[in-house]
């Protein structure tokens, strides 16, 4: 004779279906753990050097900053370099509002553009779409540095050369493609019956696209701004092929023609500086709104 044994039964709920037992997160063996955090630690390290290499060197004299064999710390603390940097040309303040200003239009213009393109692609439906998606991502595989000259010709040509509106253009046309990548699969990710009950409820298609879809795709927004945030900011070629004027010039172009000094020499003191300040406003952004980039990043990746 056989016997079987009986599982242990489950506890039920008030409404009478069986309480689904607790999920419980297998844990990793306290050496892999440990190993694992330590790893994790190098790596971080591993990043933070330079940045702690930059703003030890900006507080150097400059005959320490090319001291050969090289200190780490700064035997003297020295803020000239901070001094010469904010008097330098016109005044740092008057670069850091040109990339501020191309900056913030290349995030608006990209935004627009990519956000109509990628709902339009998501949600629109007409003939050769894909073969349409296709072509927009197309300008991805050639370098921006390979259009210079015909951007140059066609900013002439519109009267926007040596101007902050013709660079932000030009950093727009580089940041579409990317935009529209992203925001066609945050849109995509967002199931269409959500508008067609706004729709049901009297918004237009605009309307729904505006208080309903548009307000679930932050993510990707925030993805899209960060990439053409830092973009615009740290872009160097096409600031200095394309503005001529000095009072134009934004920080990396400044920087180029300040460190260099006689016979070829190089400030490290001041370069380290304007490596500090232009990095500031990045990292802050980007700690800001990781989240966000992550999430919009991930948009569209796994169907629900």
């Amino acid at each position: 004779m056989t016997t079987t044994l009986d599982a242990p039964a489950r506890p039920e709920t008030g409404d009478g279906t069986l309480e689904r037992p607790p999920f419980r997160r297998k844990r990793e063996p306290l050496p892999i753990a440990a190993l694992w955090v330590i790893v994790c630690a190098l790596i971080a390290c591993l990043f933070l050097f330079p940045l702690v290499m930059v703003a030890l060197t900006s507080v150097k004299t400059p005959a320490e900053a090319v001291a050969s064999p090289p200190t780490v710390f700064p035997t003297q603390l020295s803020f000239d370099n901070f001094v010469h940097l904010w008097n330098a040309g016109s005044g740092l303040a008057v670069y850091l509002g040109n990339s501020l200003s191309v900056s913030l239009m290349t995030v608006v213009f990209t935004l627009v553009l990519s956000t109509l393109a990628g709902y339009g692609l998501a949600r629109m439906p007409f003939k050769r779409r894909s073969l349409v998606f296709l072509l927009l991502l197309a300008p991805m595989m050639v370098p921006l540095q390979a259009l210079l000259t015909p951007l140059y010709v066609t900013l002439l040509n519109l009267h926007l050369n040596d101007s902050l509106l013709g660079l932000a253009f030009v950093y727009t046309v580089s940041q579409v493609p990317f935009g529209t990548f992203v925001m066609r699969n945050a849109f995509a990710a967002i199931p269409a019956e959500i508008e067609e009950a706004a729709w049901v409820d009297g918004c237009g298609i605009l309307g729904g696209a505006w208080r309903v879809s548009l307000r679930l795709v932050g993510p990707g927004i925030a993805t899209v701004a960060l990439f053409a945030f830092f973009t615009a900011w740290n872009e160097f070629l096409a600031a200095l092929v394309l503005l001529s004027s000095d009072d134009r010039f934004t920080v990396p172009v400044l920087l180029q023609n300040l460190t260099t000094g006689k016979f070829g020499t190089i400030d490290w003191g001041m370069l380290q500086v304007g490596v500090l300040v232009t990095s500031i406003p990045c990292i802050a952004i980007f700690l800001l709104l990781q989240r966000y980039y992550v999430e919009g990043l991930l948009a569209g990746s796994v169907k629900s």
